[in-house]
């Protein structure tokens, strides 16, 4: 593969090179602006697409073709219909029309709506998005498209991403023409979304129905060694792995996913994928089909795809650090300082409306990555907390301190790299250290927020942070645009907005104890649950922006609360009724089975001689019978609160419900569990141990 990378990169993606070739000119004209300026499609011109793209996919082995569109299950969705029609005598012809390639009907009360459908009311519409291009997958023309109801409202995850960048492209334009920018037609937000990932052993997995059932481990002692010596981080890529990455990479690139970067993580059997920073909409897309594709590849080489956020208790989660940035058609990164005064005016007021929107809306972006799933990542040692805070960095924080103070900054010069062995090159520092710690890092020339766990669609966070954006440019944008003197202005405002906003930076140890107390000092929220933050989707100020900048309607953020409350409930839900039937049906059973074999063992000594020590035999059996007494009576007490769930009718109270005391039972049911398998023998076991499941791959 290596030497035809660039023949295989893009050869299942109808992208523009393949538009140019196949398409009258004219129509490629066409395409071209509908793709870079938001044009309206005819259907002329349509069918003229439609039927090129046909005949490109069935030379490429395509027969079907299915609209591809995200739904709020956070995973993909198709429907797949063949390309043949009737042509009599017994003849089929294979045809395709712009009919069809523009928009489809699949059922829209099937999927999670919030209300917005009843069962009776099935009629839904995807529409194509002609700005992320279509592509082959399993022998099947896949056309991203947007999905939404009879009434119009967004059913699914990228309507509300392509309202959210053209909102963005509005009000970052009227900055762009404040600044003298008549060159500038366009401004977009770009992302590079690392994955990380875990992979096992699929007969091991097998083995295990907590992570069938609910793809995270309900239970586990753990094992004598995981992640303490720090020595998978970076290390050599085992060759089964390698072998899976090989063939990732292959796919991948044959889709135009531009995977750049894969390593190993710090937890054993964890792994990385970085792919290079493309538009925020073809990113996302891009993402979708990478989650999807690492399990199908994974499943080849015998293994198992983890993407949970928690697979494994004691040991890192999986996050996806959602790199983000703004881009100009001209090439220009608006988060780049530059060498001129209006480039830097530029950076800077795009800065301080990037501070003021993670200042005001932390709720949103903590609901943007909340899930029953992340929650358990959030605040431990692989993840920021769950309060929002942004990291700028030593040199930035001067500039900053600088135009508060009023002072003028004194930049200091680059500072060259020594590290005392004269046979390394010597190179540039950079000007500012990471912060692994924080939820929102300037890394540069963009930002990378890091609260995201690696199962989630990077959708909802990017329209959010498109959408909070955009107001606060707006609103610069206001009082920029009625300024006598411009320069004035800006300078003022920057300095205003510093002033105000400067509580939600933070550029220290995210994790110290004296940071959560210095947070609520500052008046920052402390959300730690998806069921805290849940709320904050129906506050009046959030749905004010959303539905000014008509990225989502009223109607349609109360469809979103109540689809991520309805999903945090049938998540716990599942997990509980799994921990209770592995309890009943493998656990108690295994105890059970090896508490016998110790008291038939000390009977046996004892028939052969009184005078024979059987303290280590009857010490342990006496210890297994108090803790699965223990251990029923935990049981009971889960069953109870679960029973008791019932008797809520506001969802909002059941989700409160399960959070207090629904996981607390299962918490509780899980450390018998543990320090019972820590006293069984391995034969006994009824499942694989962590043990197993992380060096199961060698």
């Amino acid at each position: 593969m290596e030497n035809k990378v660039p023949e295989l990169f893009g050869s299942m993606v109808f992208h523009e090179h393949v538009m140019k070739e196949r398409l009258p000119k004219s129509t490629y004209k066409t395409m071209c602006k509908v793709m870079q300026e938001g044009k309206r499609l005819d259907k002329e011109v349509a069918d003229i697409v439609a039927n090129a793209m046909k005949d490109w996919a069935v030379e490429k082995g395509a027969t079907h073709f299915t609209h591809w569109f995200q739904p709020m299950t956070g995973i993909t969705a198709e429907k797949h219909d063949s390309f043949i029609a009737p042509a009599g005598d017994g003849q089929v012809i294979m045809e395709f029309s712009g009919k069809e390639l523009i928009q489809g009907e699949p059922d829209a009360s099937s999927f999670p709506n919030g209300g917005l459908r009843a069962t009776f009311e099935a009629r839904g519409y995807t529409a194509w998005d002609p700005t992320s291009f279509a592509f082959i997958k399993d022998d099947t023309l896949c056309i991203p498209t947007a999905f939404y109801s009879y009434g119009g409202q967004a059913l699914d995850k990228k309507t509300p991403l392509l309202r959210s960048m053209e909102a963005f492209n509005k009000q970052a334009m009227r900055i762009i023409r404040l600044l003298g920018d008549t060159e500038t037609s366009r401004v977009n937000t770009t992302v590079g979304s690392e994955q990380e990932y875990f992979l096992i052993d699929k007969d091991v997995y097998l083995k295990r129905k907590d992570l069938v059932y609910c793809g995270r481990t309900l239970y586990g002692a753990k094992p004598p060694k995981g992640q303490e010596l720090d020595d998978h981080y970076f290390g050599a890529i085992k060759p089964r792995v390698k072998a899976f990455m090989y063939d990732l990479n292959e796919e991948l690139w044959k889709l135009g996913i531009l995977s750049k970067t894969e390593h190993n993580e710090v937890a054993p059997a964890q792994h990385e994928l970085a792919p290079v920073f493309t538009t925020v909409n073809i990113a996302c897309d891009h993402n979708q089909v990478t989650m999807e594709l690492m399990k199908k590849v994974a499943d080849k080489h015998g293994l198992v795809c983890l993407l949970h956020e928690k697979p494994f208790e004691g040991v890192n989660g999986s996050g996806k650090h959602n790199n983000w940035s703004i881009s100009t058609d001209k090439g220009a990164n608006l988060l780049e300082p530059g060498d001129s005064p209006a480039e830097n005016t530029r950076f800077l007021l795009f800065l301080v409306a990037l501070i003021k929107a993670v200042d005001e809306y932390q709720d949103m972006l903590r609901l943007s990555v909340a899930s029953a799933g992340n929650d358990h990542r959030l605040g431990a040692n692989e993840a920021p907390p769950a309060i929002v805070s942004m990291f700028v960095g030593e040199d930035l924080q001067a500039v900053l301190d600088s135009i508060e103070s009023g002072v003028e900054y004194a930049g200091k010069d680059r500072e060259m790299m020594k590290v005392g062995v004269h046979v390394l090159p010597r190179f540039f520092k950079d000007t500012t250290d990471r912060n692994r710690t924080s939820p929102f890092a300037f890394t540069g020339n963009k930002f990378e927020f890091r609260m995201l766990g690696s199962a989630v669609s990077i959708a909802c966070p990017n329209f959010i942070l498109n959408t909070i954006v955009a107001e606060e440019l707006s609103l610069l944008a206001d009082e920029l645009e009625t300024a006598e003197d411009f320069t004035t202005a800006a300078n003022e405002l920057i300095r205003k907005t510093v002033i105000e906003h400067k509580r939600i930076i933070f550029n220290g140890n995210n994790y110290a104890d004296e940071w959560v107390v210095e947070a609520e000092k500052r008046g920052l929220l402390n959300l730690k649950t998806t069921v805290d933050v849940m709320p904050y989707y129906l506050e009046e100020k959030n749905i004010a922006t959303f539905t000014k900048h008509r990225v989502l309607t009223k109607e349609e953020i109360h469809s979103r609360y109540e689809i991520l409350v309805e999903n945090y409930i049938k998540v716990i839900h599942i997990e509980a009724l799994t921990m209770l039937e592995l309890a009943k049906k493998n656990i108690l059973p295994a105890v059970s089975a090896y508490a016998k074999e110790l008291a038939e063992t000390i009977a046996l000594k004892r028939q052969i001689s009184a005078a024979i020590n059987c303290k280590s035999e009857e010490g342990l059996l006496i210890t297994l019978s108090d803790m699965c007494a223990d251990f029923v009576d935990k049981q009971k007490a889960l069953e109870e609160s679960l029973a008791k769930a019932k008797n809520f009718e506001d969802e909002q109270f059941v989700a409160e419900h399960y959070k207090d005391h629904v996981i607390p039972a299962m918490v509780a049911l899980r450390a018998v569990a543990d320090a019972m398998e820590e006293q069984v023998s391995e034969k006994y076991w009824p499942f694989p141990t962590y043990g197993e499941l992380l060096f199961s791959v060698l």
